[in-house]
C-alpha cells in the first residue's frame, strides 16, 4: 500500500520522521480495519488530489496529427490460410483480425487506472429496506419498498380486480385464494395454518375439473378456490397447508398433486427445506441473498455486492481491484460527510464499466419470480450444493456475473472503454403477466413490448444519471438482448449500441418477425418506439452462445475428441419437425419451415401418414425422437444440423460441444462470433434452396477436408462454454463445502478460452479497429499498446 504526500516546507528529517509515522499507521489501520479512519474523516470538498497524472496517448495519431505509419506489418508476419483465416490462441479467425489478435492483443500491456471507491451517504440509509449506492448516494430498495429513502411501503396485489364472474379477477401466475404476500404478489398458507409460509402457487389453490376427454389434462376452474382441500386438516382429503411432511412422506396423509414447491429459497416436495436463494455471484460473499437481491453488508454495495465503498475494508476487496495504491484526500479534517477515494490499479484494456442500474431491472426480477428455474442458470439442492439448470437463457446470468467478477471491470467511467447496461431480459420475457404489477395490458399482450419499455427506461435512467452516453452517443455501451429473436425490438434509441444476442438475424431475407410465438412477434411494435433497424447488425454486434450446463458423463468421456472413424452417422438432427409428426409445434411458420423441409427430404422417423423423407439413409438421422443418450449420438457423427427453433435454437452448442461439425441451414442470421471467428474453417453452411442437395454435399466433401473441420472444432469447442462463471460458482462451492463437485473437477482441467474469454479479446480488437467506433478516437488514454497497433489494419 502506497501513500503519495505533498511536499512539505520543512526539514527533510522532519518529513521523513513524519512520512514514517503516517504510512506506519494508515497500512496498519487500513488492513486491519474498514478504510474510514475510526474517527471518521470528513471533508468539504474533493481535496487536492496527490498523485502522478498517467501518461496520455492519443490513439493511432502523432501530437502534430497527423497519421502514424506501423513499422509492424501484420499482414506479411501473419499470413492467412487456405480459408483465409489466421490462428490466435487456437481459433480461426478471420484474417484481418487475426492478424490483429497475432500481433497486438498477444502483447497488451498493463495501464494505471484510477478506481474509484465511492463514498456518498443515502438518505436514512435506506430505512434498513434497500443497499445503498455510494456512487450516486441513491437507495437500491428491496422488493416492496420505493421512494428516495426506501421508506415507501408498496401494495403489489397477487389479483386482479375482481368482479361477480371472476371472484378472484382474471388469470395471473401471481392469483392467489390464500393470503397474498404484497410486498412480492406472492400466495402463501398465511396465518391459521400449520404451514404459514408454504407457498400457494397458481393452479394449486383452485378447483380442478376432469377432462372431457381421456389422456388430457385436468382443466382449472380459476373462480372457484379449492380451500376446503388446501386448508383441510382431514388426512383422507388431499390437503396442503396442513399436511404433515414426514406423514405424507410415509402416505399417512394425502396431499394435493396439483401443489408443488416452485419458489425459490424452498425445496422438497411440500417446500419444507430451506435452501439457498440465486443471486447474482451470490452477493461476493459480502450479502446475503434474500430471494434473489443481494442484501449487502455494510460498506457494500452493487447487484452483487462486489463494489466497495469507502467503509469496505481493504483487505476484502475483490482481485480486480489489487494490488491498488490507495490515496487519501489532503483535506482530512473534520467536515461533515465522507468523501470519494482514488486507488490506482495496474489492468490490461478493453475496460468495461458496469452501471448499477436500480433493481427493478435485474435483482427484483431475480426476487419476485414464482418458478425457481427462471431466468437462473442454477439454483441450489437440499445440501446447498449448485444444481445447473437446462435454461437456455442462462448466458445473461453467466455473463453478468463474468463481467463483474472480471479483472477487465473498472469503476471509472472515465477510463472505460465499453458500458455495460445489465437489463436482464430472460427475466422480464418469462416474467411477463407473472403479476398485475408486471403484465402486458398496455401492450397488447406484446412481450417484445414489454420489454422494448424496459430498455427504452434504462436508457432514460443512465441518460438522465451519467454523463457517459452523450459522450459517444451510446457507440460504447453493451446491451444483451438474450430472447428468441435476438435485439430485433430494441428501442431506436439505443441502437447505435453494441448488442449481444443470441440471434444474429441481419434481415436480408427473413425480414419480418421470424418467432411462431405470437406474443413474441414484433411486427406490429410501432416503428415510432423501435425504429427500422434490423435484428442484428455485424459491423458492431455479436453474437453469444447458448447457455449449456456442465455435463460431466461427456465432459469425462471426452466425447468432443471422438476421431472420424468412431462417428458413423453422416448428419444428424433431433428435434421438433413441425405438425407432420405427433407433438409437432402446429404452426407452420416454425423455424420458418426449414426443419419441415429437412424433415421432408430426409426424416429417418415416420410422420403422422407413417411415411419417411424422400431421400431417407442409412446413416442419416432426422427425427423428433429423443435420443436415449443424445450427446453420444451427437459424437457418434460427423456432421449434425443446426437450425432455427422460434428464432435461435441451441442446437449449434450442442454440435459443437460434442465435437460435430455443424452444418447451418438458416439464410442471413450469423451464429455466434461468426462474424470474427473464419466458421469456414470448422462448419458448413448450406442455403435453404439447397436443402434437396444436403446429403449430397456432405457425401461429395473429401476426407482431408472433413478431418481439417473435425481438428477445428476440438480446438476451439471451449469458447462456445460458459466455463468462467461456472468455476466462479465451483469456488463459492469450495469455499463453503472444502471440495469442488465433480463438474468443477472436470472443468478444472480445461485450459482453452471459453466464451467469456474470446468476448473480451473481440472487445479488445472491436476497440481499436471497429469503423463504427471511429468518432470515439480523439479520447487520450494509455492504451497499452504500440502505436502501430492503435492503427486500423486495412
Amino acid at each position: 500500500m502506497a501513500f503519495f504526500l505533498q511536499k512539505w516546507k520543512c526539514s527533510w528529517s522532519l518529513l521523513a520522521t513524519v512520512a514514517s509515522v503516517v504510512a506506519l499507521i494508515s497500512v496498519a489501520h487500513l488492513f486491519l480495519f474498514p478504510l474510514a479512519p475510526s474517527l471518521e474523516y470528513f471533508s468539504t470538498g474533493q481535496g487536492q488530489k496527490t498523485y502522478t497524472p498517467i501518461n496520455a496517448s492519443i490513439r493511432g495519431v502523432d501530437h502534430d496529427g497527423k497519421n502514424l505509419q506501423p513499422s509492424l506489418d501484420l499482414d506479411h508476419r501473419f499470413p492467412a490460410d487456405s480459408h483465409k483465416s489466421v490462428v490466435y490462441r487456437g481459433a480461426p479467425w478471420k484474417a484481418e483480425i487475426g492478424r490483429w489478435f497475432s500481433g497486438c492483443d498477444s502483447i497488451a500491456a498493463e495501464v494505471s487506472i484510477i478506481e474509484k471507491i465511492g463514498g456518498k451517504d443515502c438518505k436514512n440509509d435506506c430505512s434498513g429496506q434497500g443497499i445503498c449506492n455510494h456512487e450516486l448516494g441513491q437507495c437500491r430498495c428491496f422488493h416492496g419498498f420505493s421512494g428516495e429513502g426506501c421508506s415507501e411501503r408498496l401494495h403489489l396485489d397477487c389479483n386482479y380486480p375482481s368482479s361477480p364472474e371472476q371472484p378472484y379477477g382474471p388469470w395471473v401466475v401471481s392469483i392467489c385464494p390464500a393470503s397474498c404476500d404484497t410486498s412480492r404478489a406472492m400466495c402463501f398458507c398465511g396465518e391459521g395454518t400449520k404451514y404459514p409460509h408454504r407457498p400457494v402457487a397458481e393452479a394449486c389453490g383452485f378447483q380442478m375439473n376432469l377432462p372431457k376427454r381421456p389422456g388430457d389434462p385436468k382443466l382449472i376452474d380459476w373462480t372457484k378456490a379449492d380451500l376446503d382441500n388446501i386448508f383441510t386438516t382431514n388426512g383422507s382429503k388431499p390437503g396442503w397447508c396442513n399436511v404433515d411432511p414426514t406423514e405424507a412422506y410415509a402416505l399417512k396423509m394425502q396431499y394435493k398433486e396439483e401443489c408443488d414447491c416452485k419458489y425459490d429459497c424452498l425445496l422438497g416436495r411440500f417446500c419444507e427445506i430451506p435452501v439457498l436463494c440465486t443471486c447474482v455471484n451470490q452477493c461476493s460473499g459480502h450479502g446475503h441473498c434474500r430471494g434473489g437481491f443481494c442484501q449487502c453488508h455494510r460498506g457494500w454495495y452493487g447487484t452483487d455486492c462486489s463494489i466497495p465503498s469507502v467503509l469496505s475494508s481493504v483487505r476484502e476487496w475483490p482481485r480486480w481491484l489489487r494490488p491498488a495504491h490507495v490515496e487519501l484526500p489532503d483535506d482530512m479534517h473534520l467536515s461533515g460527510s465522507l468523501v470519494n477515494l482514488d486507488a490506482v490499479v495496474k489492468k490490461k484494456r478493453p475496460l468495461i464499466y458496469v452501471y448499477d442500474l436500480p433493481p427493478e431491472f435485474n435483482s427484483l426480477l431475480l426476487e419476485g419470480r414464482h418458478f425457481k428455474f427462471e431466468c437462473v442458470n442454477r439454483i441450489y439442492d437440499d445440501r446447498n450444493a449448485t444444481y445447473w439448470t437446462e435454461q437456455l437463457y442462462g448466458a445473461q446470468m453467466a455473463i453478468y456475473e463474468s463481467i463483474l467478477a472480471s479483472p477487465h471491470r473498472t469503476l471509472d467511467g472515465e477510463e472505460a472503454d465499453f458500458f455495460f447496461v445489465p437489463v436482464l431480459d430472460s427475466c422480464i420475457i418469462v416474467r411477463a403477466d407473472d403479476a398485475p404489477h408486471l403484465n402486458m395490458h398496455a401492450h397488447g399482450g406484446l412481450r417484445s413490448s414489454l420489454t422494448l419499455e424496459f430498455y427504452k427506461t434504462a436508457y432514460d435512467h443512465i441518460v438522465e444519471q451519467y454523463p457517459f452516453w452523450n459522450r459517444s452517443s451510446g457507440r460504447d455501451h453493451i446491451w444483451f438482448f438474450s430472447w428468441d429473436e435476438g435485439a430485433c425490438y430494441a428501442p431506436k434509441e439505443i441502437w447505435d449500441s453494441m448488442m449481444l444476442v443470441h440471434w444474429g438475424n441481419t434481415n436480408s431475407k427473413h425480414n419480418h418477425s421470424t418467432t411462431a410465438y405470437w406474443a413474441d412477434n414484433w411486427d406490429s411494435v410501432s416503428s415510432d418506439r423501435r425504429g427500422n433497424h434490423p435484428c442484428f447488425d455485424p459491423s458492431k454486434d455479436l453474437v453469444l452462445p447458448a447457455w449449456k450446463r456442465p455435463d460431466v458423463v461427456s465432459l469425462s468421456s471426452k466425447l468432443w475428441s471422438r476421431p472420424r472413424e468412431q462417428r458413423k452417422t453422416l448428419f444428424y438432427f433431433n428435434g421438433n419437425l413441425g405438425p407432420a409428426y405427433e407433438g409437432g409445434r402446429p404452426e407452420t411458420t416454425y423455424s420458418m419451415g426449414i426443419r419441415q423441409k429437412v424433415a421432408e427430404e430426409f426424416g429417418s422417423s415416420p410422420n403422422k401418414e407413417g411415411k419417411l423423407g424422400k431421400q431417407h439413409a442409412e446413416d442419416v438421422i432426422v427425427t423428433p425422437l429423443r435420443s436415449e443418450n443424445y450427446h453420444e449420438s451427437l459424437a457418434s457423427s460427423v456432421f449434425c444440423g443446426v437450425m432455427p427453433g422460434d428464432g435461435w435454437s441451441g442446437r449449434f452448442e450442442d454440435s459443437i460441444l460434442q465435437g460435430c461439425i455443424p452444418v447451418l441451414i438458416q439464410d442471413g442470421i450469423f451464429l455466434p462470433f461468426e462474424n470474427m471467428l473464419n466458421y469456414e474453417s470448422f462448419a458448413v453452411r448450406i442455403r435453404e434452396d439447397e436443402i434437396p442437395n444436403l446429403i449430397k454435399i456432405l457425401r461429395g466433401m473429401n476426407e482431408t477436408e472433413i478431418e481439417f473441420k473435425l481438428e477445428n472444432v476440438r480446438k476451439i469447442w471451449q469458447r462456445f462454454l460458459y466455463r468462467d462463471s461456472i468455476l466462479l460458482e465451483a469456488e463459492r462451492q469450495k469455499t463453503a463445502f472444502g471440495h469442488v463437485e465433480d463438474w468443477a473437477v472436470q472443468l478444472l482441467q480445461l485450459s482453452e478460452d471459453d466464451v467469456f474469454a474470446t468476448l473480451i479479446q473481440v472487445l479488445h480488437y472491436k476497440l481499436h479497429n471497429d469503423p463504427w467506433r471511429q468518432q470515439l478516437a480523439h479520447l487520450k488514454k494509455d492504451f497499452g499498446l504500440a502505436q502501430e497497433c492503435l492503427i486500423r489494419t486495412k
